[in-house]
């Protein structure tokens, strides 16, 4: 298949390197070279979000190609006009093109539009979700959190451990043991810690011993913690 990428960031070089690899005839251009679309059966848009649109508008209506983007939280409405649309969001961090497109091998896409979308993720060994609108913004929401979120609360720890002399290196393997706990025990099962058992005495003093620009993350996550643990107590209660 022959397929333009718009977009040369982290994003667009992930699909374009995932996607050679899997054996199609991969263009890579910028947003300002679409001049350049070749012969494609597919453009695949892998701009910011807001820009999505705009690039879209530039690019000539064909019946001979479609025109997708891989932005999670939008739908198709932002390439209206084209004859064949489609969109690609995979669940997976692009850090950089050579670990993005290793993850982008056999990652979940949530998808729409043309079906031909559905053949360039097999081609990937993908798996498919198809979403409403409204569930598309809610599993963006979720994603960012999961992965976005994930790494500002290390930053969070990060803070915390330097003001006490120590680096986030040191409480790695702490995060890693809890994500490992999740993963086999579930939120409620695997949460342990002062908000766990309303120790609200540590807590304060934790509040006190912080950064105050740490103090109002602390509070936020405390309070997540004591809903969790709250629901684990009426759930093994019921």
């Amino acid at each position: 298949m022959n397929i333009t990428i718009v977009g040369t960031g982290k994003a667009g070089s992930s699909f374009a390197t995932a996607l050679a690899g899997a054996g199609h005839d991969v263009r890579l251009i910028h947003h300002d070279e679409l001049d350049f679309l070749g012969e494609p059966d597919l453009v695949l848009l892998a701009v910011p979000d807001d820009a999505i649109e705009a690039v879209a508008d530039q690019i000539p209506h064909s019946a001979r190609y479609v025109v997708a983007h891989v932005a999670g939280s939008r739908g198709l409405d932002e390439l209206a006009g084209h004859a064949r649309v489609g969109s690609m969001h995979p669940l997976a961090v692009l850090p950089s093109p050579e670990v993005g497109a290793e993850r982008l091998h056999g990652a979940l896409f949530s998808v729409a539009g043309d079906e031909l979308i559905d053949d360039v993720v097999s081609s990937l060994k993908g798996r498919m979700i198809h979403l409403s609108d409204e569930q598309r913004v809610r599993y963006h929401a979720t994603a960012s959190v999961a992965a976005n979120h994930f790494v500002a609360l290390l930053g969070h720890v990060q803070v915390i451990a330097e003001s006490a002399g120590l680096s986030l290196e040191d409480f790695l393997p702490l995060a890693q043991q809890a994500l490992n706990d999740v993963s086999t025990l579930g939120v409620r099962g695997a949460l342990t810690g002062p908000a766990s058992r309303a120790d609200m005495a540590t807590i304060d003093a934790h509040l006190d011993s912080i950064p105050e620009s740490e103090r109002s993350t602390y509070v936020a996550l405390a309070n997540a913690a004591f809903v969790l643990a709250e629901q684990r107590r009426l759930t093994l209660h019921s």
